[in-house]
């Protein structure tokens, strides 16, 4: 699958404390490399070799915080006045 259609691919080390990220940005493929200064990425279980991540996701993985703990926002209505 070309990057242009895939959005990104991300890659990380056997050692999950490294990451590189492709994607296209238009004009161009762009790579982001990224080492945490301690310790590794939580990284998603791998299935089938592929794994799928929101954007909200990769960017929590990106950050180096637990991906698993975000959600997508659920639609909150607001209460009505009695009257």
């Amino acid at each position: 699958m070309p990057a242009a259609q895939a959005g990104c691919l991300l890659f990380r080390s056997k050692r999950a404390d490294r990451i590189k990220l492709l994607f296209w940005d238009g004009g161009g493929v762009v790579l982001v490399a990224k080492r945490p200064e301690a310790g590794q990425f939580c990284w998603p279980r791998i299935e089938d070799g592929v794994v799928r991540l929101t954007a909200a996701q990769l960017s929590a993985l990106l950050e180096g915080l637990n991906w698993k703990r975000v959600h997508e926002a659920h639609e909150v209505t607001a209460p009505t006045v009695a009257g």
